[in-house]
């Protein structure tokens, strides 16, 4: 999972920064199973080792809907 995300910020590393969360926020929402999605975020709420700085700010608008 970690070099899932990290893969995905660096692909979006590129754009501004706005852009870029925006970016990983959405491709993380789209592609990945909540429940994968649930993980990530608890992870960052364990402190996130190992995630690069991009996919932490997007993590915290990141929402996980079950349906």
């Amino acid at each position: 999972m970690i070099r899932q995300v990290n893969q995905i910020a660096a692909y979006f590393e590129v754009y501004p920064e706005q852009r870029a969360e925006e970016g990983v926020r959405g491709h993380i929402q789209k592609f990945m199973a909540p429940t994968l999605r649930q993980q990530l975020l608890d992870y960052v709420a364990e402190g996130g080792e190992g995630l690069d700085p991009l996919v932490l700010k997007a993590a915290r608008s990141i929402e996980v809907k079950t349906d």
